[in-house]
């Protein structure tokens, strides 16, 4: 994703714009693309603000995210449970059909993660305190124990 011009350079080419000089006149000055300053003026018609807009989309939102406590509740069941079995979970009791990597950075942002013991054997728990407070459940196995 790009990076968003700094407020001071929106605000010198407005600034430029209303001194009576064209938009693209303004980008010319300032390096900046007859685009940007022509929708940097709309936007602060529109808006009344020359910051840039958020990037990218809107976090919390997915076809999982209906579905989050019946995924860690799954997973508090049994730690050992792997994606595509979970996959398989997820679609025989909601009906929704999931890659099971999709599956994984779910849990991985609410806060699991998935080690191996010693033995080889795989284990989904919390990482931290910080990423389970959202859900108002135990944190780790070591809170139950």
């Amino acid at each position: 994703m790009g990076k968003s011009y700094s407020i001071d350079i929106r605000e010198r080419v407005v600034a430029r714009v209303e001194a009576g000089h064209s938009r693209r006149d303004a980008a010319v000055r300032y390096d900046v693309s007859a685009s940007f300053a022509v929708k940097l003026l709309s936007r602060r018609r529109a808006t009344g603000s020359v910051a840039p807009a958020r990037q990218g989309r809107a976090p919390g939102g997915g076809k999982l995210a209906p579905h989050l406590a019946f995924l860690v509740a799954q997973v508090e069941v049994r730690p050992d449970v792997t994606m595509p079995e979970l996959a398989d979970i997820l679609a025989a009791g909601h009906g929704v059909r999931v890659h099971p990597s999709s599956l994984s950075r779910v849990l991985c942002g609410a806060g699991f993660s998935y080690k191996k013991n010693s033995g080889g054997i795989g284990n989904r728990a919390r990482r931290c305190h910080a990423a389970a407070a959202g859900l108002g459940r135990s944190t780790s196995a070591l809170d139950a124990a």
